[in-house]
């Protein structure tokens, strides 16, 4: 950890202080953000790798699905269904990676590359939003929800493979704008709170 030194700041420029529920929820919305974008990248590195899907859209429904009350639930629960959602998608890109591995072999193209961004920026916001709301009663897991196990949508071969990967790769766009929007709601509520 570096020193921190008695050098003058410009306003909105000092350091956050710890436990500053602003700053916290400000860089999950950054990073959440930069997860979507590096999500995008990643289909659309795929696309180009595989370009039957080049403007190929899926059927089906959500591969990642979480349960919904009747009535609108508060921001912290948002977050929270986001919290079990993310996990899902964690294990997701985890069988991915095991799979398109067991299939090809360790490979270092930009796709690779990329997709491994992905699998640890997306561990390190379920770190994010589990310190954002874990509390006594409250515990939080950041390990992928998913076992790996099962073949994929059901069938097997090559082509199943490349068409389950895309699907995911399409969820994992979807719930990182999902990350998004729901932690700059988080922010902003909490922006209206604590105002410091």
């Amino acid at each position: 950890m570096a020193a921190q030194g008695t050098q003058s700041q410009t306003p909105g420029d000092e350091p956050e202080q710890p436990g500053s529920g602003a700053g916290q929820t400000g860089r999950a919305v950054a990073l959440a953000r930069l997860l979507h974008r590096e999500c995008s990248h990643l289909l659309q590195l795929f696309k180009e790798k595989e370009s039957f899907f080049e403007n190929y859209t899926p059927d089906g429904g959500r591969i990642v699905s979480l349960s919904t009350d009747s009535e609108e639930p508060s921001t912290e629960e948002q977050v929270l269904r986001l919290h079990s959602a993310l996990r899902q998608c964690l294990g997701l890109i985890h069988c991915v990676i095991l799979k398109e591995e067991e299939e090809w072999g360790e490979l270092e193209g930009d796709y690779e590359s990329m997709r491994k961004n992905v699998h640890q920026r997306l561990q390190y916001l379920l770190h994010t939003t589990k310190a954002l709301m874990e509390t006594e009663e409250t515990i939080l897991e950041v390990t992928p929800d998913h076992q790996c196990t099962e073949e994929v949508d059901g069938s097997s071969g090559l082509f199943a493979l490349k068409m389950w990967t895309f699907r995911v790769l399409v969820e994992l766009v979807h719930w990182a704008d999902h990350a998004a929007n729901t932690l700059y709601k988080l922010h902003s509520e909490t922006e209206e709170k604590d105002p410091n």
